[in-house]
């Protein structure tokens, strides 16, 4: 009995501890205050901004990613749209090179006329760090191939960096998933439901982290930062052996030579549209990705946070074991699953209500075990497992 009160004791300490976390979360997101950029900052704003595309075989994407860019309302002789192509084996350079727009710098750089030093280990950041040598931009933003963004995106970002002074700004993304067909949105699978609402978690994190400073965490696909910041850091170095972390590594180097230089800027404005996996091995792919950084953060704090939560999620997988010696922990297993849940609830349901995703919120409670279940595989495979992307294989 002694064992099985110390396990329960543990546990509910773990909850206890989580629950926290989250709430921290929800009440940080909540506080961050919307950003509107006015009619005078975005007359005013002078910015060069460089918009960075690195793609790879986005043939099917390329063209509408590029049409959307060119339909921003900000000045077009302020920004410059630079696709990157890593070494695609469609039609993605040709069909980039086919593109035109009046008074809109549009070019292709193929890393496959380019050479390295080295053997490339992590072909984004080689991607990025190409574009940025022939970038003209002060700003620096960087995008992926299959995103659509609001006509005011832009402007946005550099009347926000304008007034922060900002040197790193993180964004919002959104998976595209609603019932409608419109450009940007997708059909509603159980693939696109789930990923989505992990999304929009993960979303909500990020604001919220950014935004107090608790720890660094951004996505690729809405990123801005000032272009002497890259070379005053060293861009990539020290971190250009990972495969992945173009994003969150690269930000925190940034962070810890301008730790009051770092934002998130939140702004239905400047959320950026990507499109949800439609296959569960692209997905899972995707994610390992991410995950496959976790051990390489200098930032230590979300190393920590990463622990907690692959902990509690784990205790979920125990329990059911240890149910066939003892009902009570089948019990605790339910209690679990329901406190979890409602702990999570407000907090998705908030940063869902931003992105106009609300009405996923009901297969929440369904997904839960799923989301679990999800999460202890994509932590180990992060760890341990191989992952391809790109037709590529990479291997930790």
């Amino acid at each position: 009995m002694a064992p099985m009160f110390l396990v329960t004791l543990i546990g509910c300490f773990l909850f206890a501890v989580y629950g926290a976390l989250i709430d921290y979360y929800r009440r940080a997101w909540s506080a961050i205050p919307s950003f509107t950029a006015s009619a005078e900052s975005i007359r005013l704003s002078r910015t060069k901004i460089s918009v960075l595309v690195p793609a790879r075989n986005e043939e099917a994407n390329i063209a509408a990613c590029v049409d959307s860019l060119s339909r921003q309302l900000y000045p077009k002789d302020l920004y410059e749209v630079i696709v990157i192509d890593d070494h695609s084996t469609d039609r993605t350079p040709e069909i980039v090179g086919e593109l035109r727009y009046p008074g809109l710098s549009v070019q292709c750089l193929r890393l496959a006329e380019t050479t390295s030093d080295q053997p490339v280990l992590a072909h984004k950041k080689w991607a990025i760090e190409t574009g940025i040598g022939r970038a003209s931009g002060e700003l620096i933003v960087t995008t992926d191939a299959d995103c659509l963004f609001h006509p005011e995106w832009l402007a946005t970002i550099a009347a926000f960096y304008g007034q922060k002074n900002a040197k790193f700004i993180a964004a919002p993304v959104r998976i595209g998933v609603l019932a409608d067909s419109s450009p940007g949105h997708y059909p509603r699978s159980l693939l696109s439901i789930f990923q989505t609402l992990d999304f929009i978690t993960l979303q909500g994190i990020t604001g919220a982290a950014v935004s107090r400073k608790f720890h660094s965490m951004c996505n690729g696909a809405n990123l801005a930062y000032a272009r002497s910041a890259f070379y005053e850091v060293e861009g990539f170095k020290d971190i250009d052996s990972l495969p992945s972390g173009d994003d969150m590594l690269l930000m925190h180097k940034i962070y810890r030579k301008y730790p009051d230089g770092v934002f998130f800027l939140k702004s239905p404005k400047a959320i950026v549209t990507t499109q949800p996996e439609t296959r569960w091995k692209g997905f899972f792919n995707q994610r390992v990705r991410w995950a496959s950084k976790a051990d390489r953060y200098d930032d230590r704090r979300i190393f920590w946070v990463l622990l907690l939560v692959y902990i509690v999620n784990a205790l979920f997988a125990v329990l059911p074991i240890a149910a066939f010696w003892n009902s009570w922990w089948l019990w605790l297993l339910l209690i679990g699953l329901v406190v979890k849940t409602m702990l999570e609830y407000p907090f998705v349901r908030t940063v869902a209500a931003f992105f106009g995703q609300q009405s996923l919120m009901i297969y929440f409670p369904i997904l839960q075990p799923l989301h679990i279940l999800y999460t202890i595989v994509i932590g180990w495979l992060g760890k341990f497992g191989s992952y391809r992307w790109k037709d590529r294989k990479i291997s930790k």
